[in-house]
């Protein structure tokens, strides 16, 4: 199901089997996004109808979570890690040479789509890094011509 086909019945029958269960909610917007690729707005009506909540409080819940997104990432997601340890490492000397090297910013999606750069606060290498992560795959000691590598490496295969 693409994002622009999602409508608010179909986020209800996703939602639905889990109102009443501990952690329904979370769950619920997880099943959401891993099913549409994000959560369109419309899941915030949906949500708070089946578990009785206003859409405030989903909305909440949604901005609280960094790994729910209300957008289409790119079909490449990269992730740098921008904690301390990291930045003491080359950290956001890397970020601007991806930024530069991939002509993507932080926390934008590309023009076309291909491409999603986030900003993290630890990916649980601080000793060895720069640390980024490309499509859940753990990079340690990153460089730019490893990132830019592997991501050349994934779009090949997404195409």
């Amino acid at each position: 199901m693409s994002g622009a086909s999602a409508n608010i019945d179909s986020v209800e029958t996703i939602v639905r089997p889990f109102v009443g269960r501990t952690g329904g909610l979370i769950s619920a917007l997880r099943a959401v996004q891993a099913k549409i690729g994000y959560l369109p707005e419309v899941t915030e009506a949906a949500a708070a109808g089946a578990f009785n909540l206003s859409r405030a409080e989903v909305k909440g819940v949604i901005s609280f979570y960094a790994d729910f997104h209300r957008a289409p990432k790119g079909r490449t997601v990269i992730r740098l890690c921008a904690a301390e340890a990291c930045q003491a490492q080359g950290g956001r000397d890397l970020e601007r040479e991806i930024e530069k090297r991939l002509a993507g910013k932080h926390g934008k999606t590309s023009a076309s789509g291909d491409l999603t750069l986030e900003r993290v606060y630890c990916l649980g290498l601080c000793s060895a890094g720069p640390a980024a992560m490309v499509d859940g795959a753990l990079m340690a000691r990153a460089t730019p011509d490893r990132i830019e590598a592997a991501f050349t490496a994934k779009e090949r295969r997404k195409r």
